[in-house]
């Protein structure tokens, strides 16, 4: 019992002090919940206001995106619009083309349909003519046999027996004419043959490359030389190979002999027996055979000397001796050596302008001769034998290909390199002064040429080039047959042998052109 009161007791209580809380803090929940009230009312309004915002911003990109979309439809339909004016143009061009095609078509139909009709008569008047003629030559053959009183057997007989003897003694000029030419060119070709044969021994300047002077102190020295009875010149010739001609020419004497390097020896032996003073049989064998032995040793340095000029510093030092042995062979008023350093030097240039090695063309340029050093004990063209020298001594391929090839005039499938040395090689045998030709003789031989050329009948104009070495002439189209134009070509040939004076060969080239033009309307 006492516990239910207390429990009531203690409910009342905690209502009591609920309601008191309640009474108590009435104003504060009000507050309160006025102040969540303006919160929600905050809220409320800015989300009103976000959501006024994304639907402006949704409004303006579709506004946005709606214009741009309209641009591109503007841009697309005015690039269709252009596409189909210019396919329309092209299409009305097709038609223009096509109708005027048809038209030309038509016209061309018509005129071969007029022309059609013209063969024709023309053809009728031909059978008209054919039938006359055959008359005619009917007649005649009647007529001939009446009046000649002849078969027709006999008389075709007797024809052909005609013809028969005007083709014989036409033959017969004809095969006069050929064997007259033939021996011309035969023994054009044999002076060639001979006169080539004696340059691979000799030079194309006898004096100058086939002696020696040899000065002396004085003319006693040439009864010293000279020995007693002939003792010491003769020992002196048999101990060298060479003629020792000792005239009138005063404090001089001569060595003669076809061979440079016996030349080169019996001159160095010579001047050094006159240095000593002691001149007799065994002092000469003795002095030759020295200078003999040293010679290899002259022979090289002359190789590594030429080969220090150009730069080249990896020659095999059998090449060296063969270019050493260059210097006692000429070439016009050079040496063949200094040919050879000429045009290596003209070839570096030439190669560094193109864009090539410079130091492959120079060796290239060096060693283009080197056949001519032994082309007298070999057989073969010197460029063949300079060829196996570079192969037998493991030059590059491109130095060998140069060296086989520098006198080709086929060029279209070589190396660079080939090309360089065979213009480099031209260049320097032709330049002013190679070949002992004053320029004034130059000039006029080259003018007598295109005189000689110009007055033979039907040529228009000629020009002499490659120094020479090559005619053209052009002829008159209209007065001048292709079959003439071969007859001409001999004549220049012909009158160019037996009149000018020329060093190797001249070819002769002779153009005929014929232009036609013709107007389609």
């Amino acid at each position: 019992m006492d516990t239910a009161i207390i429990i009531a007791v203690l409910v009342a209580t905690i209502f009591v002090s609920f309601v008191a809380f309640i009474a108590i803090n009435k104003k504060n929940f009000k507050k309160a919940f006025e102040a969540a009230q303006a919160d929600s009312e905050r809220i409320l309004e800015e989300a009103h206001r976000e959501k006024e915002r994304i639907v402006q911003e949704a409004h303006n990109e579709v506004k946005q995106e709606a214009k741009t979309r309209r641009l591109q439809f503007e841009q697309e339909a005015k690039k269709r619009r252009s596409e189909l004016a210019k396919l329309e143009s092209k299409v009305k061009s097709r038609e223009e083309l096509l109708e005027k095609k048809l038209s030309q078509l038509e016209k061309k139909e018509q005129d071969l349909e007029k022309m059609t009709g013209h063969l024709n008569q023309e053809e009728e008047r031909l059978k008209q003519l054919i039938r006359e003629s055959e008359k005619a030559v009917e007649d005649s053959r009647k007529t001939l046999e009446t009046i000649a009183n002849l078969s027709q057997e006999e008389a075709r007989r007797e024809l052909i027996g005609s013809l028969e003897a005007e083709a014989k003694a036409q033959a017969r000029e004809s095969l006069k004419k050929i064997e007259e030419d033939t021996k011309l060119e035969g023994e054009r070709i044999a002076r060639s043959m001979v006169s080539l044969a004696v340059q691979r021994v000799s030079s194309e300047y006898v004096n100058d490359s086939t002696v020696t002077v040899v000065g002396l102190p004085s003319d006693e020295m040439k009864g010293r030389i000279i020995g007693r009875e002939g003792r010491n010149i003769r020992a002196i010739e048999q101990a060298t190979g060479v003629d020792l001609i000792i005239d009138d020419t005063p404090e001089a004497v001569i060595i003669s002999c076809f061979n440079p390097i016996r030349r080169e020896i019996a001159n160095i032996s010579l001047q050094r027996l006159i240095a000593d003073g002691r001149i007799h049989p065994a002092r000469i064998e003795e002095t030759v055979k020295k200078v003999t032995e040293e010679f290899d040793q002259i022979i090289q340095e002359n190789g590594e000397q030429a080969a220090f000029d150009t730069g080249i510093t990896d020659l095999h030092p059998e090449l060296l001796r063969y270019l050493g042995k260059l210097k006692y062979r000429t070439a016009g008023a050079q040496t063949v050596l200094q040919h050879a350093v000429e045009v290596a030097h003209i070839c570096g240039i030439m190669a560094g302008e193109m864009g090539l090695n410079v130091k492959k063309a120079k060796r290239v340029g060096l060693l283009h001769d080197i056949g001519k050093a032994v082309d007298q004990e070999t057989e073969g063209h010197h460029s063949k034998i300079g060829a196996d020298l570079c192969i037998k001594y493991n030059e590059p391929t491109e130095v060998v290909d140069a060296v086989l090839n520098h006198h080709n005039e086929d060029l279209n499938y070589a190396y660079p390199l080939t090309v360089v040395v065979q213009a480099a090689n031209v260049l320097s045998e032709r330049r002013p002064g190679a070949r002992r030709e004053v320029l004034e003789t130059y000039i006029k031989r080259l003018q007598d040429m295109e005189g000689l050329v110009n007055s033979i009948r039907g040529i228009q104009e000629s020009y002499v080039i490659q120094a020479g070495r090559e005619v053209r002439a052009l002829v008159t189209p209209t007065g001048v047959s292709d079959t003439e134009v071969i007859d001409i070509a001999n004549e220049i040939a012909l009158r160019l042998r037996k009149e000018m004076t020329f060093p190797g060969q001249v070819k002769v080239i002779v153009l005929r052109e014929s232009k036609y033009a013709e107007f389609a309307k």
